[in-house]
């Protein structure tokens, strides 16, 4: 502990980040902070594409290949769009297109969420009402999208608020499956999601808030994945199919 407070006192951590963004703007991170948050979600992506060609290689039907398609593509531009974004936020320059990359750097987190819901409920069968919560939660994640596009960075509380809404409200149904497996993986990735929030929101108050934001996103997306996987891919028969 006295070594812990020893090197603190001859080393000023707060250098390592800016100060906190004023109301309806954007925080500027340090270089090291840039460089962070390029590497923990560049080095993602070809992860991501190994990944979803992995999901085509195992999905037996034709549902199954659709849908690892759609979260394979939406894993691949959740960390593709992040990295270049932090990127051209880093080089200085291309204002007008780092901008539009901002704004698809928020917009795409709707997409993923609504993504990651999707494999559940195609394949499984959640007593009827699979259709309806699709529905449901794409709009959420078009109304998501619009908000980026209208308001960006100009109510960053409500953000959050959308945020948490399409990711956590939705997951009610789960407890609707009649094939439970899966929820437990589900409820980890969840947790790391939310978990992330709070360094989402800490720029300029904790070094390195946005990097670890984009480590526990990675975690989350690890639990979900697997649990594709495991749970849903690889199956000669959908369930969804077997109940119908």
């Amino acid at each position: 502990m006295k070594t812990i407070k020893r090197v603190s006192s001859h080393y000023d951590f707060r250098r390592l980040m800016n100060p906190r963004a004023k109301k309806g703007e954007a925080y500027k991170p340090t270089d090291v902070e840039h460089m962070a948050n390029i590497i923990t979600h560049g080095g993602c992506i070809p992860l991501s594409v190994l990944a979803m060609l992995w999901m085509l290689y195992i999905s037996q039907t034709r549902l199954q290949f659709v849908i690892a398609l759609v979260y394979g593509w939406a894993l691949i531009a959740l960390f593709s769009v992040s990295c270049t974004f932090h990127s051209l936020a880093f080089c200085g320059k291309f204002q007008r297109l780092k901008n539009f990359f901002h704004i698809a750097d928020r917009a795409v987190i709707y997409i993923f969420i609504a993504s990651s819901y999707s494999p559940w409920l195609t394949l499984r069968d959640f007593s009827g009402i699979e259709d309806e919560m699709m529905w449901l939660i794409w709009i959420m994640a078009v109304i998501g999208i619009v908000y980026s596009y209208t308001f960006h960075e100009k109510y960053k509380i409500l953000e959050i608020i959308l945020y948490l809404i399409i990711g956590v409200c939705p997951a009610a149904v789960a407890f609707m499956m009649r094939e439970p497996s899966g929820i437990y993986e589900l409820f980890l990735g969840g947790l790391s999601f939310i978990t992330g929030v709070v360094f989402f929101k800490s720029d300029g108050v904790i070094p390195f808030a946005h990097a670890i934001w984009h480590l526990f996103v990675l975690v989350g997306t690890m639990f979900h994945f697997y649990a594709i996987n495991l749970y849903l891919l690889g199956q000669e028969v959908d369930e969804i199919m077997m109940t119908k």
